[in-house]
């Protein structure tokens, strides 16, 4: 059976559909759904230096000293959510309510995949609103090992579909322009991953 005789035919077998979140768990993928095995950690850093990105790998317990380290001068937005041990040695912080004037923000996500170098954020606790990564020059994103996954197909199962969902690959850039690379133009110049 062909590809299109396969989609023509679980087209005729639809019907009203009672409930479309089983149906979706019900599609049948064929596709090779994990690319690695290896250290998965390690790929996502690797990935993610790729993007021109600075990636810090540490314990949980060097956390606060090594996010304040990354920090500018200026307050860090905090999203609501967000572990206060994480962000406890920050010298300046403030909310989410005036993000013209953070200097930067410190966020949690909700999955990172390896094989791309990809942060995702569903803007659930410690993540924040969207426009939260959006408007600060610098994005600061804490990724705990077991939120890492292998490839999109892993990540998208862990995610709410129906949540807002911002994949985050690497600092903004652009090449629109005469091709040269401009960073900053649609969100953070600077993205900072730490690894715990």
């Amino acid at each position: 059976m062909s590809a299109r005789d396969d989609i023509l035919a679980r087209l005729d077998d639809t019907g009203p559909a009672a409930d479309p979140a089983a149906d979706y768990r019900a599609v049948r993928r064929r596709y090779l759904r994990r690319h690695h095995e290896r250290d998965l950690a390690g790929l996502l850093a690797e990935r993610v230096a790729d993007y021109r990105a600075t990636v810090h790998v540490l314990t949980e317990d060097g956390l606060p000293a090594a996010l304040a380290a990354a920090v500018r001068p200026g307050a860090y937005a905090l999203p609501p959510g967000l572990p206060a041990a994480w962000t406890s040695a920050l010298p300046e912080t403030t909310g989410d309510a005036d993000l013209v004037n953070a200097a930067g923000v410190v966020t949690g996500c909700a999955a990172a995949i390896a094989e791309t170098g990809t942060i995702v954020l569903d803007h659930g606790p410690g993540q924040g609103r969207r426009a939260l990564t959006l408007v600060p020059d610098h994005h600061l994103v804490v990724v705990r090992a077991a939120q890492i996954v292998a490839d999109v197909p892993e990540a998208v199962e862990r995610l709410d579909v129906t949540r807002p969902l911002t994949f985050v690959s690497g600092p903004s850039a652009t090449s629109d322009i005469e091709l040269s690379r401009v960073e900053g133009v649609h969100g953070p110049r600077t993205l900072e991953v730490f690894l715990i």
